[in-house]
């Protein structure tokens, strides 16, 4: 390997989008702009920061525009210490809290707790989304289906059904406005299951949320302490 061609070369990339940077600053979008970024940059930067996830096939014309200026932007988010995450193959990337270590730094994202109805949907989702996957099929989903399987795992059991019912559509429903969940044009109780959920949920927390169910299954106590949300928002304030 040549070293020094080598550092050369990486010069010449960092100078080049150096360049591109500075030339786009060259034009304001607006009054007192110092920015540098161009218009559509700035738009998926703002996307990613938004959340929860920027997603190939419904921000079309952002996507090529990630993938193109991905080092400027991977640049702006580590100054605010988040790290960008990208599969390509899914077209979906969402940001998350860089791992800083020891060192301590400002939170941008926060971690929000989950009710045991909403881990078990976000669980079940992630199955149903590894299995259509397999079978090289859409992730579809009904309401009847998710509160089916709800019932499997509600606290009261059927003593208060309407309360039971209540906590299921507020589960539904926190996980839509996540837009993990999607829903179909021309159906009211259709949703497709993000391909984004993939990547929230790690193969150890896969495991241990199912472990954890198969032992309620056996008839263990269920769980008191609510589950940390994979998914991060922004936080009100800084």
């Amino acid at each position: 390997m040549n070293w020094s061609d080598d550092k050369e070369g990486m010069a010449a990339d960092e100078a080049g989008t150096a360049g591109a940077e500075g030339a786009a600053g060259h034009t304001a979008l607006f009054f007192n702009d110092t920015g540098e970024m161009g218009l559509e940059t700035r738009r998926v930067l703002v996307q990613l920061l938004a959340g929860p996830a920027l997603d190939g096939r419904r921000h079309s014309k952002l996507w090529p525009v990630l993938i193109t200026d991905e080092a400027v932007i991977r640049r702006r988010l580590c100054e605010l210490f988040l790290e960008l995450v990208i599969d390509r193959d899914m077209q979906v990337a969402f940001t998350r809290q860089a791992d800083t270590g020891e060192l301590e730094v400002p939170l941008l994202l926060r971690r929000r707790n989950l009710s045991f109805l909403e881990s078990v949907l976000l669980l079940h989702l992630r199955q149903r989304l590894t299995h259509a996957a397999t079978q090289g099929e859409r992730a579809v989903i009904s309401t009847d289906e998710i509160v089916e399987h709800l019932s499997l795992y509600d606290r009261a059991g059927s003593t208060d059904q309407a309360g039971f019912l209540n906590r299921a559509h507020g589960a539904i429903e926190k996980i839509k406005k996540h837009s993990i969940l999607r829903k179909i044009r021309a159906s009211d109780d259709r949703f497709e299951i993000s391909p984004t959920l993939k990547l929230l949920f790690s193969a150890a927390e896969i495991k241990a949320l199912t472990d954890l169910y198969g032992r309620m299954a056996a008839g263990e106590p269920l769980p008191t302490t609510p589950t940390a949300d994979p998914e991060s928002e922004p936080e009100d304030e800084l």
